[in-house]
């Protein structure tokens, strides 16, 4: 990597994710609010990609990928949740692998000639779809386009290799590319309205779901649909107070949240200011459309479209879209928290 990239990457407090995965497993302090602009991102993806092709990578975590990196941290942007902005270039092929973590994609500037492989299927990712990327399924990035892909990844990383130190949890496939052994839809008709009563596992998902009937399947959110549904909700129904019109990802196998066992999705449609909360969970937010400021204990953290902020537990905050309206992604590591029955959230006193 040339002394310019690393110096773009260290200004915008960004690290590739080769060199990060070394630091997993530490203890840190306290996280912090933090942000992330979209244009400085930008500038540091678009130097990585000219820099660093996919192929010249070290063996194991082979994608080409800047990890936002919070204050606090020296791995990622919280101590449970994994973020970092993955490209593909016109003709690469991102490896295909898989691990213990889970893992989506959520497209940026994508297409339809761009391609995740997951489980056999190849599924398209187009500008905002959500992608799963289920514990222990084979799955490679492919881009046949002639444009650079950018997407979001997602996975339960840190929780995976430092809470619980599950280090046995990745394995490279002995192609570049799996077999594509499904046709396209595939997952997606497996469950809409008609289900296999006699399936005891979802087809395809090996030893470690066997059995269990909630497991997440591979799986493909247009966004199109998400929008209808949060403009449909903003039409009918009241706001909630701290989420504004909030929709979950839901679990296709349950048609409930969370999405996964240790992190939980939603899309939000903000048209007005939210009330000031508390919770004891990380919330990480990528901002699809509008601008606005989320107010985090005495922070402003003023986002635009594309950026990328943390909300530690117990910060209250609110969110204040401009003039218009705003749509979030939110994740957080609210399921791992209601497992243990520890989350709990309060207003303001």
């Amino acid at each position: 990597m040339t002394d310019e990239t690393r110096t773009i990457l260290e200004d915008n407090r960004l690290r590739p994710l080769w060199e990060v995965e070394d630091d997993f497993g530490n203890v840190y302090d306290d996280l912090e609010p933090d942000i992330w602009k979209w244009e400085d991102i930008q500038t540091a993806i678009d130097s990585i990609e000219d820099d660093v092709p996919i192929a010249d990578l070290p063996p194991g975590f082979q994608r080409r990928v800047a990890v936002p990196i919070n204050a606090s941290l020296g791995n990622a942007i919280s101590n449970t949740i994994y973020v970092g902005v993955q490209t593909v270039s016109p003709g690469e092929t991102a490896p295909s692998h898989r691990h213990g973590a889970n893992a989506l994609r959520f497209s940026i500037d994508g297409h339809e000639d761009m391609k995740t492989v997951v489980a056999g299927e190849e599924f398209p990712m187009e500008d905002n779809d959500l992608i799963t990327t289920p514990q222990w399924e084979w799955h490679d990035h492919v881009n046949d386009s002639d444009e650079t892909a950018a997407w979001l990844d997602v996975l339960d990383l840190p929780l995976v290799l430092d809470s619980l130190n599950a280090r046995n949890t990745f394995e490279n496939h002995e192609l570049e590319r799996q077999p594509v052994t499904k046709t396209q839809g595939y997952w997606d008709s497996q469950y809409g309205r008609g289900r296999d009563l006699n399936d005891v596992k979802a087809d395809g998902i090996p030893g470690p779901f066997e059995g269990i009937r909630e497991a997440t399947p591979p799986y493909r959110f247009g966004w199109d649909e998400m929008l209808e549904s949060l403009r449909q909700r903003a039409d009918n129904d009241e706001p909630d107070p701290n989420d504004g019109y909030s929709l979950s990802y839901v679990n296709p196998a349950t048609g409930e949240p969370p999405l996964f066992p240790t992190m939980s999705f939603r899309a939000q449609l903000l048209q007005e200011a939210t009330d000031p909360h508390f919770h004891n969970a990380t919330d990480v937010y990528f901002v699809v459309e509008g601008e606005g400021a989320t107010h985090v204990d005495d922070d402003a953290l003023e986002w635009s479209q594309h950026d990328i902020f943390v909300v530690p537990p117990d910060a209250t905050h609110h969110h204040e879209p401009d003039d218009d309206e705003a749509i979030l992604l939110g994740m957080t590591d609210r399921p791992v928290l209601e497992a243990f029955n520890f989350y709990a959230e309060a207003e303001p006193s």
